[in-house]
């Protein structure tokens, strides 16, 4: 397995408000993570880095060989930390009031794949040359879509498209939704919507698909989004979890 992580805080915006990680445990199991923070002076980037630090020192610390039963538990019981640890921190600096962030991450094992999402950070998943979102958006304009209440091209362009319906440290209690993914995928990629903002599923595919190196296609999807607008910070985690050779049976 491969991995890279990058985070730019893009063209526009003066201070970078996005953390990420991506931590490999003695077992050769990963956790991958991505945090989009906000509100408050200063107060983004301390949500989210609340949420990455605690994530990545937690996962060192106490995850090795869970069943999947057991991971999922350990996501639920990580994520209701971090909130308690976010709203604690407000009750202690007021200057900090507001702040939140939104959590993507994903915990690769080599029996299972689990995804988990707050907010509008997305995951997804490559499988037999095609790349997948499996995170559900928690947005007001997504709500609006799901009832049929708004089509996805007008989605696209609405003025209330990045309205948040769930984040760490704005809804007390707070429950992540959690994918069991299909073990034999290949690639995941998580990011903050700086990422999706500026480039649609077919160009980060193409990316994906290419014979670079991992970090070269961080780099390069980070570099299309710069030059679509670069309008948001920008955060991607990605694993490769076996090359082409080995899923057609030949070991790398």
């Amino acid at each position: 397995m491969k991995s890279f992580c990058l985070t730019d805080a893009g063209k526009v915006r003066s201070h970078n408000e996005d953390s990420v990680i991506i931590v490999r445990n003695q077992d050769d199991e990963y956790l991958l993570a991505v945090a989009d923070g906000m509100g408050g002076h200063r107060a983004g980037e301390v949500a989210s880095s609340i949420a990455i630090s605690y994530l990545g020192k937690h996962f060192q610390d106490t995850f090795r060989g869970m069943n999947k039963e057991n991971a999922i538990e350990w996501i639920r019981d990580s994520v209701k930390e971090i909130n308690r640890l976010i709203f604690k921190h407000v009750e202690e600096h007021s200057e900090s009031k507001g702040m939140g962030t939104t959590l993507v991450l994903a915990i690769s094992t080599k029996d299972y794949v689990l995804f988990g999402n707050i907010g509008d950070s997305s995951g997804f998943a490559m499988k037999d040359g095609h790349i997948h979102k499996i995170t559900y958006d928690h947005t007001l304009v997504n709500l609006l879509v799901t009832a049929g209440e708004l089509t996805e091209e007008e989605a696209k362009d609405h003025p209330k498209r990045n309205v948040l319906m769930k984040a760490l440290g704005a809804n007390n209690p707070v429950e992540m939704d959690i994918f069991d993914c299909d073990i034999h995928i290949s690639d995941i990629l998580l990011c903050s919507d700086g990422l999706t903002n500026m480039l649609d599923q077919e160009s980060i595919e193409r990316v994906l698909l290419s014979d670079y190196s991992v970090e070269d296609k961080v780099i390069r999807l980070m570099k299309k989004a710069m030059n679509r607008g670069g309008t948001d910070n920008i955060s991607i985690a990605y694993l490769e979890r076996f090359s082409k050779q080995t899923e057609e049976g030949v070991e790398e």
